[in-house]
Formats: structure tokens, C-alpha cells, sequence
């Protein structure tokens, strides 16, 4: 299946759009940074609507830092000082994120033309080679990322990677999903259950401060549906430090395809299940969005307007020897999948 063209990058790459459809889910991605830039699904009344925000054309993607849709690495989340050792040797990463790395650096994965390796309607396979040295990290690392609809309005990513040298890997799509239709609003009545019994704190710059905290009895306890916006406001100083959440969830029974949030929005009715084999998923209420982004539906985005959940490893893990390891060696294949299911009641 040939894309559709989208354009061309600053640098004059040409940028395509695959449309995949099947049963009552339609989405498209561009093979400019494996961006999902549409969602579109019915409501509880049969009224379609995309889900998932994004910009307005490519110049848009490339001047924004909100990172619609996109694949992210090599090192999704963040890294404390741009700096990490292994085996004996420290690797110094470019800071974009005040003296912090984060997504990969200020070129990260998101921001490369991937290789379309096979497309047909309900189907996309990009791959992409990142060389050794590029954004500072160690080793060729060649990534593969496959995009699947199924008949139960599922949309599976597949992600697997393999590397000639010694490095650190954390890949994750960066969707955000607004149950309502993208540029309606905000999401805070959107009912969401994460299971996780526990998360990670974090200090100033949004690192982690290596304690692996229990949910119950904070504004972090999802383990039962509630509201967004019930606690988002609360005097918790970890809100406060994010200006909402931002903040990696430590999901249970980790490398098995299983359950890891839901959302649902009671206005349309839609819901969202979110199944992953990743050890941790970031709940991100678009807080950095500040209404000077023009949406591709043609809206100014704020803060709240949508949420993320990124399945991922844990940010600044190769700092933290108590946190699930993210190296990748030589001989080793990384596998890692994640599901987005889509219904109405």
C-alpha cells in the first residue's frame, strides 16, 4: 500500500501518510517519526470522531515539542544530567530538558523519517537505524515498530531492537487521547484505572528519587476508576512539581501482555484499554501544553486537554540499580508490546 503524501521536512525528506482501517477503527500514521496522527471511532451513538491529538501538517510537527504521537528514543523519559556509565565507561548525552536528557535528546526518534519496510490496510511496518554516537549513545541500533489493527478495534505496536555494541533502550509511543474528540476540551472527567500498586516519586527536575511509593492513601491511587481531575488539584508536592501528573506507574506481573489502564469517558462513552509487556506506564496529562498549539482539528491545545499513557521502562533506570534494567547488548533482541482497545457503551 503506497502513503499518501504529507509533505517534506526541513531538510527536504519527503514524509508519507498510511491510513489503516478495519471494523470500526481507523488510524493514521506518518513515517515522519511513526507519528499516530488519528484515531477515529465511534461514540456510544455511532458519531465518529478522532481521539488522538496532533499538529496541523508537518512544519507543525517539526517545530513542536509535544511529541504527538510519536515512537520515542532511543531513551524515552528522562535521564538525570544527560549522563549514564556502563561497563566501566560513561556516555554524556546533549540536555534539552534543563539539565536533565530527555525523549532521546533534541533529535530523538521522533524526529527521523523512518524506513517503511511493509504496509497494506491494516498493517505498517517502519524501521529505523540509529548510529552509534548519534544523540551520544553507544552502538548501531536498528528498531523496528509494528503498527496492527485487529477486528475487536485494537491497535497493536510491536517494537523490536537489536545492537552491535553495548547500550540503553526505552521505547514508547506518545499518543494523547482525548475520549471526547480532539480540541473539544479538557479530559478531567475521564475515568481511568491504572493497575499499579505503586509509583515513582520524583524530585524538581522530574527525576526519580529512587523510592518506589505505594498508591494507597494519595492522589496517585488509581487501582479503582476515578476522575481525572478528583485529586489533580490536591496539595500533593509531587502534582505540584508536574503540574499534574507526570509520573511512571509501577505495573504488576511485568513482562507478560497483560492489563494496564483503562479510560472512559462518560459523555461519549467511549473507553480505552491499554495492555502492555513493559514494567511501567506514564500517566501524563498534557501539562506542558499551553494554548499557543494549534491543533490539527484546528483548536488551541491547553493543559488537560488530553492524557497519555506511555508504556515504558523506568526513566533515569541506568542510574538506578534498584530499577528493572533498560541495557541492551550485543546478541540480544529487545521485544516489547503494547495495545490500545477501542469501545462505546
Amino acid at each position: 500500500m503506497a502513503g499518501q503524501a504529507f509533505g517534506r521536512t526541513k531538510d527536504g525528506s519527503p514524509v508519507s501518510r498510511y491510513r489503516l482501517a478495519r471494523s470500526r477503527l481507523r488510524v493514521d500514521i506518518l513515517d515522519y517519526g511513526g507519528v499516530v496522527s488519528r484515531v477515529d471511532t465511534p461514540d456510544r451513538e455511532g458519531h465518529w470522531a478522532n481521539v488522538a491529538l496532533g499538529a496541523r501538517d508537518l512544519a507543525s510537527y517539526e517545530a513542536s515539542d509535544a511529541h504527538f504521537g510519536a515512537i520515542i528514543g532511543r531513551y524515552a523519559n528522562r535521564i538525570a544530567g544527560g549522563r549514564f556509565s556502563l561497563d566501566g565507561q560513561e556516555y554524556r548525552l546533549p540536555l534539552n530538558a534543563g539539565g536533565n536528557t530527555m525523549h532521546g535528546g533534541a533529535n530523538g526518534f521522533d524526529r527521523r523519517v523512518w524506513r517503511v519496510i511493509r504496509a497494506d490496510d491494516a498493517s505498517l511496518v517502519l524501521g529505523y537505524r540509529s548510529v552509534g554516537g548519534e544523540e551520544g549513545f553507544p552502538g548501531n541500533l536498528d528498531v523496528e515498530v509494528a503498527y496492527m489493527l485487529s477486528d475487536d478495534e485494537t491497535l497493536r505496536i510491536d517494537y523490536t531492537a537489536w545492537t552491535d555494541r553495548p547500550t540503553i533502550l526505552n521505547l514508547t509511543n506518545h499518543s494523547y487521547f482525548n475520549l471526547s474528540g480532539e480540541g473539544s476540551g479538557d479530559v478531567m472527567q475521564h475515568r481511568v484505572a491504572i493497575a499499579a500498586d505503586h509509583y515513582l516519586p520524583t524530585d524538581a527536575g522530574q527525576i526519580p528519587t529512587g523510592e518506589i511509593r505505594p498508591v494507597a492513601g494519595t492522589a496517585f491511587d488509581f487501582r479503582e476508576p476515578e476522575a481525572l481531575g478528583t485529586r489533580i488539584r490536591d496539595a500533593d508536592p509531587q502534582l505540584a512539581l508536574a503540574h499534574g501528573y507526570d509520573h511512571t506507574f509501577v505495573l504488576r506481573d511485568p513482562g507478560r501482555l497483560r492489563h494496564a489502564a483503562s479510560a472512559h469517558d462518560p459523555s461519549s462513552g467511549r473507553r480505552l484499554d491499554v495492555a502492555t509487556t513493559q514494567p511501567g506506564l506514564q500517566l501524563y496529562t498534557a501539562n506542558m501544553l499551553d494554548g499557543t498549539v494549534v491543533g490539527s482539528g484546528g483548536r488551541l491545545y491547553r493543559s488537560g486537554d488530553a492524557v497519555c499513557f506511555e508504556a515504558q521502562g523506568f526513566p533515569d533506570a541506568p542510574n538506578r540499580a534498584n530499577f528493572p534494567s533498560t541495557t541492551l547488548r550485543p546478541g540480544e533482541v529487545f521485544t516489547a508490546t503494547t495495545t490500545y482497545r477501542f469501545s462505546a457503551d
